[in-house]
C-alpha cells in the first residue's frame, strides 16, 4: 500500500496557512476519491483508504504539530505493511516561489522540521516528496508559514494545490521521474 502524507499544524487557527498547504492538498485528494476521514488516537493522525491513481493508499495527516510528523507517520508506514520508498509525503517548501511545485526522490529535509522528523523516525531519507512553493519573507519566516496568504496569492495556491493532486498521480502511476520531468519546471 502506498501512504501519502500531507504535512500541516493542526487547528483552525492554522487553516490556509502557508504551512497548511500539504494538509490541503491531501484534503483535496481525499475528496476526488471520496475517501473518508477518520482520526486513529494510537497513531494521532487523520487517515484515510482509497483507491487514487489505480493503487490502493493509505491517506494521513499527522495531528502532531508539524515538528513531530514523524511520531505519526513512522508507524503508520509500518503498519499498512509498506516500506520508506513508497511512502509520498506532500509539504510547504518556503524556498519554492508561490505558484511552483518541485517533485523530489529522497535528500535531506533541506531545513524542514516536518521532513526532519519523519527522516529522524523512519531512520532513512529515501522517500518521495511532493514540495509545494510558499514563498518566505526573509525578515520573518515563522510570521510568514503561520499568517494568512492575501487574497492574489489564496487564489493562485487554490489553483497549485490542485495541480499538486494532478502531480500526486503521476507520481504513482508513471514515477518519480516522469513527475520531475512534467512538473518541475511547471509554475501556476
Amino acid at each position: 500500500m502506498i501512504v501519502i502524507a500531507g504535512l500541516g499544524n493542526p487547528g483552525v487557527q492554522y487553516d490556509l496557512t502557508p504551512h497548511n498547504v500539504g494538509f490541503e492538498t491531501i484534503d483535496k485528494l481525499a475528496s476526488d476519491i471520496a475517501a473518508i476521514w477518520e482520526f486513529k488516537k494510537a497513531y494521532n493522525a487523520d487517515i484515510a483508504r482509497g483507491t487514487f491513481a489505480g493503487k490502493q493508499v493509505l491517506l494521513v495527516k499527522p495531528k502532531t504539530y508539524m515538528n513531530l510528523s514523524g511520531d505519526a507517520i513512522a508507524p503508520l508506514v509500518k503498519y499498512s505493511n509498506s516500506s520508506a520508498a513508497e511512502l509520498l509525503v506532500i509539504h510547504d517548501d518556503i524556498d519554492l516561489p508561490v505558484g511552483k511545485l518541485r517533485v523530489k526522490k529522497g535528500g535531506s529535509a533541506g531545513g524542514h522540521n516536518g521532513l526532519k522528523s519523519i527522516i529522524e523516525r523512519l531512520g532513512t531519507q529515501d522517500f518521495k516528496r511532493l514540495k509545494i512553493g510558499v514563498g518566505k519573507d526573509k525578515s520573518n519566516v515563522v510570521k510568514h508559514v503561520l499568517g494568512k496568504f492575501d487574497p492574489v496569492t489564496r487564489e493562485t495556491m487554490d489553483k497549485v494545490t490542485t495541480e499538486a493532486v494532478k502531480a500526486a498521480a503521476v507520481i504513482l502511476k508513471d514515477g518519480p521521474d516522469k513527475a520531475m520531468n512534467t512538473y518541475n519546471g511547471w509554475s501556476a
